[in-house]
């Protein structure tokens, strides 16, 4: 953004049309880096198949020896995790500077977000930067490929369930991640949280729920609600809703955009007590 934009917002309040333009103004810098790197980009593309395949690759030789999980099979399990990938990488595209505020807040560049008249976590979000929807590309492709072998049955609450499941995902991982965040304007470096939060999410939501002990489940669907990103909506598209251990209401489904409305409410509440907490470390 030009100094004379930045001057004459700041002369009165910002309006909407403010946010919109600096959001616009930010996707238009990630193309213009996109086509003029566009080695980096391709780099990235193939990182993401091949982290992704990886995972996909894993799951494959886990259940060559377990052929089922307490009546998952791998189809349904490969559909689960693609699942997930939507609500994932949909918050990878649009949230994933959230994860840059311990790095601000310990090298002091922080404080500029603070005297600009636009609202700090939104100058967090739109942050000129490199973030390309690759990822989320490929989990659509991904996703494709598993509703057909799982043969989705698609109808209008169909739709809704997966757009459901997919939005409410995306605020959920974005709300988790807003919280670890906001707890760097107390303890600064944060590194080791955010990598038992991203394990915990990444390595414990690739199988069905019901397969972990009562106090893991507990942690994954309450505690942190990851559960709610893909497995209570996949029981509920593949009607899987009689477990081998429990009976699950396909209720529970449609609960995902509602717990992250929740959660993203409980996080931005707390990131504006961090706010109110912060005090510079210096550039």
């Amino acid at each position: 953004m030009s100094a004379a934009w930045w001057c004459k917002v700041a002369s009165r309040a910002a309006t909407a049309g403010d946010y919109w333009r600096a959001y616009r103004e930010f996707w238009r810098l990630n193309f213009l880096t996109l086509i003029e790197y566009k080695g980096n980009f391709f780099i990235w593309l193939l990182f993401s198949f091949v982290y992704h395949g990886v995972a996909i690759g894993a799951i494959w030789v886990t259940m060559t020896r377990f052929p089922s999980m307490m009546g998952w099979t791998y189809q349904e399990v490969f559909f689960l995790y693609t699942l997930f990938m939507l609500g994932h990488t949909l918050n990878n595209t649009l949230f994933f500077t959230v994860g840059n505020v311990p790095e601000l807040i310990r090298e002091g560049t922080f404080d500029r977000y603070l005297v600009r008249p636009l609202n700090p976590l939104f100058q967090v979000l739109s942050a000129p930067g490199q973030i390309w929807p690759d990822e989320l590309a490929l989990a659509l492709v991904f996703f494709a490929i598993a509703q057909a072998v799982v043969h989705l049955q698609w109808s209008i609450a169909t739709v809704g369930l997966l757009f459901a499941a997919m939005i409410g995902g995306a605020f959920i991982d974005f709300a988790v991640q807003l919280v670890v965040a906001t707890l760097a304007f107390w303890f600064i470096r944060l590194d080791a949280l955010r990598w038992v939060v991203m394990s915990l999410e990444n390595d414990f939501t690739r199988y069905p729920l019901s397969i972990y002990t009562r106090s893991v489940r507990i942690v994954l669907g309450y505690v942190f609600p990851f559960a709610f990103m893909n497995y209570f909506p996949a029981t509920a598209l593949l009607h899987k809703t009689a477990e081998a251990t429990y009976t699950l209401n396909p209720v529970l489904g449609w609960l995902t955009p509602v717990v992250g409305a929740v959660w993203f409410g409980a996080a931005y509440l707390f990131w504006r007590r961090g706010l109110d907490h912060h005090q510079s470390t210096g550039s």
